[in-house]
């Protein structure tokens, strides 16, 4: 194979790789918004415990992520890239990401749909993103040396620490994910 051949077949997947994100995005998309998470209201319900309806979708969006990602994992088809965890880094993105969405009723996702919808405040929400993604990318050379230090404990799995394979803590967390949901519907139905 010739360098220019191989040169077309990696910027072919790379564009094949960009095309299934942006279908399956979309489609992420459109669920959140049929499922009603993109409704201001309901936003506001889930922070004050009222609605369950994000966390409903939320779950059972991770159980499927969960499950489709270790079962292409194992055919192959993906390989896991893990980042660092880093204590001190996640607690305060946490607070931060926290902080916004219950200043602006929006997570990046949710946000993104109210934009399909036509919600006009999604917009002045995206500015906020965008421009805190510019802060970040401009200070994350400092944090390097300082928050992304604290607390570093490498690439800390849960099968890992649970001393456990891989596919039993997936059909662990599936079985417990289930139940939960369950029990949110059940709770939330009364």
């Amino acid at each position: 194979m010739t360098t220019k051949s191989m040169t077309n077949s990696v910027a072919g997947a790379g564009v094949r790789q960009l095309l299934l994100g942006l279908i399956f995005g979309m489609a992420f998309g459109f669920l959140l918004q049929k499922g009603g998470v993109a409704k201001y209201h309901v936003l506001m319900g889930v922070l004050l415990l009222e609605d369950f309806t994000v966390i409903k979708v939320m779950m059972t969006a991770v159980l499927v992520g969960m499950v489709g990602v270790y079962v292409m994992h194992r055919l192959g088809m993906v390989e896991f890239h893990l980042p660092h965890t880093r204590y001190g880094a996640n607690i305060i993105g946490g607070l931060i990401f926290g902080a916004g969405f219950g200043l602006s009723g929006y997570c990046p996702g949710t946000n993104a749909a109210a934009i399909g919808q036509g919600n006009f405040d999604g917009f002045a929400v995206a500015a906020g993103l965008l421009t805190g993604s510019w802060l970040f990318a401009e200070a994350s050379g400092k944090m390097k040396a300082t928050v992304q230090t604290w607390g570093d404990r490498d690439k800390l799995t849960l099968p890992a620490l649970l001393n456990l394979r891989r596919g039993t803590v997936t059909i662990l967390l599936a079985i417990a994910l289930i139940a939960l949901l369950v029990v949110v519907e059940l709770t939330a139905s009364r």
